[in-house]
């Protein structure tokens, strides 16, 4: 189980990542640039995933990560069940929704050297 705390804890160690409500939700921002959310209410984050990478998370694990099931899922959008992912299944799909919003400057700064750069 991710905790909210950890949640924070992650995004923000990004560089220049900011946190401020949406709704009723928390979210996570790059240059005012949403990368994450979290609900509450459901214990579940929201990330904004490349195609290719939400297809791979999804994949990886269908049960935990899954496509949001509307228009907002086509453009990347996608549930994370904080209960039940991994912490190391997280931390990367959270990196990649940061990297996917991130001006390429920022990103580089988080993308490792065997990763592709979004």
């Amino acid at each position: 189980m991710i905790t909210i705390d950890q949640l924070r804890k992650l995004a923000l160690s990004f560089p220049e990542a900011t946190e401020e409500p949406h709704f009723e939700k928390q979210s996570f921002r790059v240059k005012k640039k949403i990368f994450a959310t979290y609900d509450d209410s459901h214990n579940r984050a929201t990330l904004k995933l490349p195609e290719q990478d939400q297809d791979i998370y999804c994949l990886a694990d269908p049960t935990t990560i899954y496509s949001v099931d509307n228009k907002w899922g086509k453009q990347g959008w996608t549930f994370v069940d904080m209960d039940h992912v991994s912490l190391g299944l997280f931390e990367d799909a959270l990196a990649s929704a940061y990297c996917c919003v991130a001006p390429k400057k920022l990103a580089r700064l988080v993308i490792s050297d065997d990763r592709p750069e979004t």
